[in-house]
């Protein structure tokens, strides 16, 4: 999954236009819930090597919020990185290229807006 395949994905499922907040990265886009303005996604263009690719060049990424419980073992699928440039605990970076399955991508990305989302957070403590 591309850049563009994921901007287009989280505009048909989700209904959200990613925004460009900052001036100085304007390829650093956030994908936010429009009820709670809260962040599932952070769409950007880095070096390769802020996640550890030791070649030149750029590559797409977006930052997904995960379950601390799965970040370990997310890890080791090819394609997901330690979170760049956000809590490590929490978010994982998931490369836009062929090194990861499409399917993984929209489940990760649903896992993301389900974490991030109020509403899913006060039925989960209600049934506690």
């Amino acid at each position: 999954m591309n850049r563009k395949q994921l901007d287009k994905h989280i505009n048909e499922i989700y209904g959200v236009t990613a925004e460009f907040p900052w001036l100085s990265a304007p390829a650093f886009g956030v994908y936010r819930h429009q009820s709670n303005n809260k962040w599932f996604a952070v769409i950007m263009e880095i070096p390769k090597s802020k996640i550890g690719i030791e070649e030149e060049g750029n590559i797409n990424v977006v930052n997904l919020k995960s379950d601390p419980l799965l970040i370990g073992s997310l890890l080791f699928d090819s394609g997901i990185h330690p979170a760049y440039h956000m809590n490590k605990n929490h978010w994982i970076t998931v490369r836009l290229d062929d090194s990861i399955d499409e399917e993984k991508v929209k489940w990760l990305l649903s896992l993301s807006f389900d974490l991030t989302d109020k509403k899913n957070k006060s039925n989960s403590n209600s049934k506690a």
